[in-house]
């Protein structure tokens, strides 16, 4: 599976960013997608998955901040992020995972910078 995302940059705090990340190759009918990040310093953590009938999961610190949907014919998530803070600095990975053989796969990672 290749994982294609775009999205990042910088903004100011109060912000809002919209990340999105498309899947390609074997991605199996019954997957999850989504996003994690990383900031300098810290693990990995969930930001928000979605699975193919639409059940999501966030991270407790989004507090509703973010929305995360997908578009199943076009293999493609999107992460919606608004009311940014310094603290969602981080590099965010996009993640897939096969539901049957539990093979994941993870994108380059987008840079999210909010500094004013």
């Amino acid at each position: 599976v290749q994982l294609q995302a775009s999205g990042g940059g910088l903004v100011q705090p109060g912000g809002s960013l919209r990340l999105s990340c498309a899947a390609s190759g074997s991605i199996g009918s019954i997957n999850g997608m989504g996003w994690y990040r990383q900031a300098p310093g810290k693990q990995r953590e969930l930001v928000a998955m979605i699975t193919t009938n639409y059940a999501t999961i966030y991270g407790d610190f989004v507090k509703g901040r973010f929305t995360i949907t997908r578009d199943n014919a076009k293999n493609m998530v999107s992460l919606q992020m608004n009311s940014l803070t310094p603290e969602d600095t981080a590099v965010y990975y996009c993640k897939h995972r096969n539901s049957y053989s539990g093979e994941e796969s993870w994108g380059r990672g987008t840079l999210v910078t909010v500094s004013s």
